[in-house]
């Protein structure tokens, strides 16, 4: 589905109005292409090679940090080394070694797994909802005729109604892609400095900051579904666009189409901005 309409009206206050449905429609419309990618084909996979290249340099420290979280837990938790040397604790203490050893070594490709998992989540419900795309937000065929209509006075408050409305619609736009590009920003941060949470896994005391990361991460990745859900129930608000009283005057009649389109609007920006509230509520974060 394109992500820019043609105007057909050469009236310039339609053409302001419609621009701006034009931006919003193609801000969703790449929104909803940023939900199907991953973070390793996003924007060319340059951003990834880059966030790999640090993760692998932070597993030096990640190592450093295991073997310092893995003596702090050992002391904390072994009332002296004469415990130490008992079998089962030695077993005990070598195993969680291991595992935290090997979370580090394979934190990138666990993260990821969590990623896929979501990715697969987010493909369902696009799937299930049968949209093939974000829908477009359309400028009714009767404001246009009614804009059309009107004599030069009567064009001075419409001209600023449609102005208003258009500002409001454009600045929407950008907050609601900022908010998915941040999200993606956030997984980046999360996979380049992984070694240094996952190392705490080694200590019984400390392992309390991997799983949080962990969970973290999860959530982040699950603010996907949220943003999709959102962007599915407002398409079908844009499926059915706001009533438009044809008998009312041009500025009563655009006047009503945008503030209720923007309030509409409001909400699913309102949403996607809070998705990582409702995702931490969700997981009792």
């Amino acid at each position: 589905m394109k992500g820019v309409i043609e105007i057909e009206s050469d009236n310039w206050i339609a053409q302001n109005l419609q621009n701006a449905l034009n931006t919003w429609n193609g801000k969703l419309t790449e929104i909803w292409q940023l939900l199907t990618q991953s973070p390793e084909t996003f924007k060319g996979g340059g951003i990834w090679d880059v966030i790999v290249n640090i993760n692998g340099t932070l597993q030096a420290i990640g190592y450093a940090l295991l073997v310092l979280f893995f003596l702090v837990g050992m002391v904390k938790t072994c009332g002296s080394f004469v415990e130490v040397r008992k079998p089962e604790h030695a077993l005990k203490l070598f195993v969680r070694f291991a595992i935290a050893k090997g979370v580090i070594t394979y934190g990138l490709e666990l993260m990821m797994a969590l990623y896929t998992i979501v990715q697969g989540v987010v493909s369902r419900i696009m799937a299930t909802s049968g949209l093939g795309s974000a829908g477009e937000t359309l400028l009714p065929d009767a404001i246009v005729t009614a804009v059309e209509n009107v004599d030069f006075f009567n064009s001075i408050p419409l001209w600023a109604v449609t102005l208003i409305g258009g500002i409001l619609i454009t600045i929407l736009s950008f907050i609601m892609i900022m908010s998915v590009y941040g999200r993606f920003f956030r997984i980046y941060l999360y996979t380049a400095i992984a070694p240094i949470p996952l190392a705490s896994f080694a200590g019984e005391p400390s392992q309390s900051i991997g799983k949080n990361f962990l969970k973290s991460y999860a959530a982040v990745c699950l603010e996907g579904a949220i943003v999709v859900l959102a962007c599915v129930i407002f398409t079908v608000f844009a499926a059915s666009p706001p009533q438009v009283d044809p008998d009312a005057n041009a500025i009563t009649m655009v006047w009503t189409y945008v503030a209720e389109l923007v309030f509409n609007m409001l909400v699913l920006v309102g949403t996607i901005k809070m998705s990582d509230r409702v995702v931490r509520e969700m997981m009792g974060l």
